[in-house]
């Protein structure tokens, strides 16, 4: 890790190595990793529910604090702060501290003695986790000018997947081997290694590098950002969908593993060898929702596609979803939940580059701070909390969940409908932002 100098030798050195297309790409690789460890950290609790359910003799409404509010709340509402201090300080500090604290955390979850000190932990992950995103959304801009911003932006997001492929596996076949405590451990540890990776080799670019001007502007308090935000009715838009389709997004993520060793009687083993494929097969459609964004509105010349492609991704899942998650026999699971859970990662790409695009550049961790705590306050919050307690209401087994996914996932039908809206605004709103950009330089 470096910083910026203030002799012309140094800073022409260090923006030759910036503009280096080699280690641009290096960068990326380097956040797409930190990204990995974050989504498997998140997400290796939702393959050890079964047997934390059973060890510690908790109901689904239990797990649902648990999965949704125990995290959630941390990691939507402790964003903004941090985001506001990478927007101030380095970017790159804060990304490998956070890191080196949630990976941490994850790892003492197989301490947990009991329900409230696994939720401690729980909460502590989420602290970590919640100064990941926003200080690498805000680099990746930096390191790309915004012709290629969404696909670099996709590329990160393939982390997701790859993480939940990860961690499925990892932690499906770990806990038949090792039980569930050490799992935490082996999942988590490693990623103390990462944290310091990112520390001594990525570079900290200069605000807003990639649009090719220094910022004569100091970063803006938050409510100002806010404020800012919200007069971008595109970003309001945009902000409440992808937390609408979130609400169905992180349910799953949570309780699709309960869900085949309920409703399929699998094994955690078996069940983390299913979600390892379709989180991997899920990869194509986080690419191609950025691809297709950065590509449909190059062609056509109509910015209004980085709205569009989610919004029919979000509408075309619905019945695929009551085919996967309600049909009794694996032959129908197993291709309609492969094409939903393709069509659900669409929205990651366009969502974060239309969040990057609508801010200005000394705003854009604040920016992506401000989308994930509302995409995640309402999805990550309410999504695995209303699944568990709707499957808890209904009988609290297989039939129940397969019920409770069903009725949460109608959320995407409200998404579309935000991403829509968030077209008709969304060419007016760049220009603005556009202006404000060409006059801080």
């Amino acid at each position: 890790m470096s910083s910026t100098s203030s002799s012309a030798p140094a800073r022409a050195t260090a923006d030759s190595t910036l503009d280096n297309t080699s280690y641009q790409y290096y960068v990326l690789v380097v956040l797409v990793i930190g990204y990995i460890f974050n989504t498997m950290d998140r997400s290796v609790l939702g393959i050890l529910l079964q047997p934390i359910k059973e060890e510690l003799q908790l109901s689904d409404a239990g797990l649902a604090w648990l999965t949704g509010p125990a995290f959630a709340v941390f990691y939507s509402v402790l964003g903004v702060p941090i985001a506001r201090l990478a927007d101030r300080w380095s970017r790159v500090n804060v990304l490998a501290i956070s890191i080196a604290i949630w990976t941490a955390a994850t790892a003492l979850c197989g301490a947990a003695y009991n329900y409230l000190s696994l939720f401690i932990f729980r909460c502590t992950t989420g602290v970590g986790e919640a100064g990941g995103s926003p200080p690498s959304h805000s680099l990746i801009s930096d390191y790309f000018a915004g012709s290629k911003r969404a696909t670099a932006l996709a590329v990160y997001a393939m982390a997701v997947p790859f993480g939940t492929a990860i961690g499925s596996f990892v932690s499906g076949h770990s806990n038949v081997s090792y039980g569930w405590r050490w799992t935490f451990f082996i999942v988590g540890a490693p990623g103390l290694l990462v944290a310091l990776l990112a520390w001594l080799t990525i570079k900290e670019p200069p605000r807003g590098y990639s649009d090719k001007g220094k910022l004569k502007l100091d970063t803006p308090p938050f409510l100002e950002v806010f404020r800012f935000l919200l007069t971008r009715k595109s970003f309001v838009h945009m902000s409440i969908a992808a937390a609408a389709h979130s609400v169905m997004w992180y349910a799953g993520s949570n309780w699709n593993p309960s869900f085949f060793v309920r409703a399929h009687g699998m094994n955690t083993g078996v069940a983390g060898n299913y979600l390892a494929s379709f989180a991997l097969i899920g990869a194509i459609g986080t690419f191609a929702g950025g691809f297709l964004a950065d590509r449909l509105s190059v062609r056509s010349g109509d910015r209004r596609w980085y709205m569009w492609v989610p919004a029919i991704a979000c509408l075309t899942m619905v019945p695929f979803q009551f085919f996967a998650y309600l049909s009794p026999q694996l032959s129908v699971v197993v291709p309609t939940f492969t094409v939903m859970v393709v069509l659900a990662s669409m929205f990651f790409g366009p969502s974060f580059a239309m969040g990057q695009s609508l801010a200005t550049v000394r705003m854009r961790a604040m920016s992506a701070s401000v989308l994930l705590f509302i995409q995640n306050i309402i999805g990550l919050t309410a999504g695995p909390w209303l699944v568990g307690q709707i499957s808890n209401h209904l009988g609290n087994n297989g039939t129940s969940l397969r019920y409770a996914m069903v009725i949460v996932g109608i959320s995407n039908i409200w998404a579309a409908f935000h991403y829509y809206m968030g077209s008709r605004t969304y060419r007016q709103d760049l220009e603005a932002t556009a202006r404000l950009n060409a006059a801080a330089t």
